[in-house]
């Protein structure tokens, strides 16, 4: 009996126990995981906000620099205009008021954002204003009248003006020297001869408003030098070219367009005396919680740009990330400790399993969260588009840039379907891109490719969009296979400006040929009245201004020429077909030859075998004629002149073509830059040129698909190689000799005719036959050349 109630007791005792621990262990347990839910919630929502932060800073930057560059940049094409308008009236010994009238009426569709005007001012001394005054009168300033300010002893006067951004008409006549801010910047641009911007100042024509529309202005002036006359006389200086820029009006235009609104911002200017000076200032919606400093060079004075920004209103910088992860945490770590609640009276080993599974789900969610949404903020706020694929070509990831480029709003997998689903044609706009060439299919090769231009038209895009594509391998996971990204940049607007350019120049440099040619038939005319005059003085000297004359027109109608040949090496449509380069390069060497060249030895050519190609010929003549010519040009007084065209073998389908010369060089640092329009090098300096002749080759091979470049060569000079596709059909059997023969035969008919003539005209006797030595290809290898 007794043991009976004792058994019961301790029965009662456990069970007690086992109710005290089912009623705290399970609430203890949930307790805990809803601590350590949140604390882990809150650390990562911290996070997330902190990489806000920071992102909020890096966009800040960005929207800085690209403000800095807008405001830098348009203050530096505001200096280059008024530089150029300075440049163009210098060309004029008489400068006039339709000179002035031709030159400055490019500034109206400019853009020139706060600019007020545009003024022509000349230096005058106190005892000098009225001869002045009847001079610029004589010169097409009516009704001008020079009103001296002050006890100067030099004024400085507007004579010709023009009114900007549909302001108020200014008189002319205007002395700046009442201006100490004025006066100082152009004295300082006429001592140094270049362009120089003034202290900040309250323009002479703003003093007559009403003090809260005055707005700190600058004044930038540039000198006009006018030609010597005379050889060996230094240029004259006529006067300045003076703009005048309202500091509010510009960084309000400027800085609106460049920050989108979104951005703060005050100009500061640093004035002779070193003090920083507040020119302006723009006020976007928002608070100012970030805020940079930039400050750039314009002329010879900086400027301070300072500007601040609300990071909510950032693109990118400011989602609602954070909140969500916060809810979605607080909501999955509730309901896990209601589950452990449930289940904390189980078994020890399944509760521990709930457990470990949960602390693994709650893990790997949050992290996946904070990846796909770092990276759907990062894609969204990039302006250009992005497509990812696999390894098979099924489209992982299209940002929205992309299909708002592609406007197709549905994918297709497979490479094979791309061109027809999104519509995508080579730049003419009617032939289909290749499948093999798109820039996703080559990178999925493993080959990277920048710049490819392709033009995307489809029932979305009716007309078009041009576009350019760079495409890169992406890093091959652990099972080897890799995929591929490929980033698009709308290039229509672009390439639509600079057709419109080329267009512009090609009519230009037409419509300049005609004067040319009448200018040329009456300096002929004026040259055959002059030959039959007396000799003397007077008649020497006319015949030498009409030699000047005439060889002026020959270098404008070159230039001309050039300025054609550099707009249709870009635009012309390619007449591709089957071109036999031997001939085509004896033909090119005979024209040379024939044409008027430099006294000394007859230069040295040696054309090894040359394939057949598939190219333009009449594009692919410009090119050999203008790598022979630079061979035959550049080349040091007193050395022997030796070319040698080779071919090479290149890649499967493809020649490469070599022409070595013993010329004066290229420097290594011009290399780099030597096939970019207008520029020369520097051993160039005394040589005539245009520096357009291999930016013409470059446009030309590169429309062919080849590569164009140069490199020393051992001999001495330059050697320079370009790639063209081969002919389908290959050269008959003894093609190539043919060739070489029929090139000497044109040189030993050459000399013929050259020793039968006592003296040519041009002084310049061609190579004779025999100046083309046989040679080995070991022998042009060792850099004969």
């Amino acid at each position: 009996m007794l043991r009976s109630v004792g058994s019961r007791g301790a029965r009662v005792r456990d069970g007690a126990t086992g109710a005290w621990s089912g009623r705290f262990v399970g609430p203890l347990l949930a307790a805990t995981v809803l601590v350590v839910g949140c604390t882990a919630t809150l650390l990562t929502a911290g996070t997330l906000r902190s990489d806000q932060r920071e992102s909020a800073a890096r966009v800040m930057d960005q929207r800085t620099s690209v403000a800095r560059g807008a405001v830098a940049g348009e203050a530096g094409r505001y200096r280059s205009l008024l530089q150029a308008v300075a440049a163009g009236l210098g060309t004029n010994i008489r400068i006039t008021a339709t000179d002035f009238a031709a030159a400055s009426a490019p500034l109206e569709s400019a853009g020139l954002l706060g600019v007020s005007t545009v003024a022509f001012v000349v230096p005058a001394r106190t005892e000098a204003v009225a001869r002045t005054e009847a001079f610029w009168r004589a010169r097409g300033a009516t009704g001008l009248r020079l009103a001296p300010n002050g006890t100067h002893a030099e004024h400085y006067f507007s004579i010709f003006q023009r009114t900007l951004n549909n302001g108020t008409p200014a008189t002319a006549g205007i002395d700046v020297a009442s201006s100490a801010e004025g006066t100082a910047a152009l004295v300082e641009s006429r001592r140094t001869g270049r362009p120089a911007v003034s202290d900040t100042y309250v323009l002479l024509r703003d003093r007559g408003i009403p003090p809260d529309r005055q707005q700190l202005s600058f004044l930038f002036a540039a000198p006009v030098f006018a030609s010597a006359t005379l050889p060996g006389r230094f240029p004259e200086f006529q006067g300045w070219v003076a703009l005048g820029l309202r500091g509010q009006d510009f960084l309000g235009g400027v800085l609106g367009a460049a920050s989108q609104g979104l951005l703060d911002g005050e100009l500061y200017a640093t004035n002779g005396d070193g003090r920083r000076v507040r020119v302006a200032a723009y006020d976007a919606p928002g608070g100012r919680d970030l805020v940079r400093q930039a400050t750039f060079p314009v002329a010879d004075r900086q400027w301070t740009l300072v500007t601040a920004a609300d990071s909510r209103n950032l693109p990118g910088a400011h989602t609602s990330l954070p909140l969500i992860v916060l809810a979605g945490g607080l909501s999955i770590t509730s309901m896990l400790a209601c589950l452990v609640w449930i289940l904390a009276t189980g078994r020890s080993r399944a509760r521990a399993q709930v457990l470990v599974a949960t602390e693994e789900l709650r893990t790997a969610e949050a992290e996946s969260r904070r990846q796909a949404g770092l990276l759907g903020a990062i894609m969204a706020s990039l302006g250009d588009g992005v497509g990812v694929v696999d390894e098979s070509g099924a489209f992982l990831l299209h940002n929205p840039a992309a299909k708002a480029l592609l406007g197709v709003p549905e994918d297709v997998d497979g490479p094979g379907e791309w061109q027809q689903h999104y519509g995508l044609f080579r730049p003419d706009g009617h032939t289909p891109f290749p499948v093999e060439e798109m820039p996703l299919v080559r990178a999925l090769r493993g080959e990277s490719s920048d710049g490819v231009e392709m033009i995307i038209r489809n029932s979305h895009r009716p007309d078009g969009l041009l576009v350019s594509v760079d495409g890169r391998p992406l890093d091959a996971n652990a099972a080897g296979r890799h995929g591929a990204v490929a980033v698009f940049h709308d290039i229509t607007e672009l390439r639509r400006y600079e057709t419109d350019l080329a267009v512009f120049a090609g009519v230009v440099a037409h419509d300049l040929k005609a004067p040319l040619s009448v200018i040329r038939g009456h300096c002929e005319t004026a040259a055959d009245e002059l030959a039959d005059a007396p000799e003397g003085p007077e008649v020497f000297e006319a015949r030498t201004a009409l030699d000047r004359i005439a060889n002026s027109v020959d270098r404008m109608a070159a230039l001309i020429d050039t300025l054609l040949a550099y707009t249709t090496s870009r635009d012309a449509p390619l007449k591709l077909g089957t071109v036999r380069l031997g001939p085509l390069v004896a033909d090119v060497i005979e024209q040379r030859l024939a044409g008027p060249r430099a006294s000394g030895p007859p230069p040295d050519f040696y054309v090894g075998p040359l394939p057949d190609v598939h190219a333009d010929a009449a594009m692919l003549r410009h090119v050999l004629d203008n790598l022979i010519g630079n061979a035959l040009k550049y080349v040091p007084a007193g050395r022997h002149p030796r070319i040698d065209v080779t071919a090479q073998p290149g890649p499967p389908g493809w020649t490469r073509i070599e022409i070595a010369d013993r010329g004066i060089g290229i420097p290594d640092e011009d290399k780099p830059n030597i096939f970019e329009s207008f520029h020369r090098a520097g051993t160039a300096a005394g040589y005539a040129g245009t520096g357009l002749g291999l930016a013409i080759c470059r446009r030309i091979v590169e429309r062919h698909g080849g590569t164009i470049g140069v490199t020393d060569n051992p001999g001495g000079g330059t050697r320079f190689h370009f790639t063209l596709p081969l002919a389908v059909t290959a050269p008959a059997t003894g093609q190539a000799a043919g060739d070489r023969a029929a090139l000497d035969r044109a040189l030993a008919e050459r000399a013929a005719v050259e020793e039968s003539t006592p003296a040519p005209l041009s002084g310049v006797r061609p190579a004779a036959a025999a100046a083309v030595p046989p040679r080995t290809p070991g022998a042009e290898r060792a850099g004969t050349a």
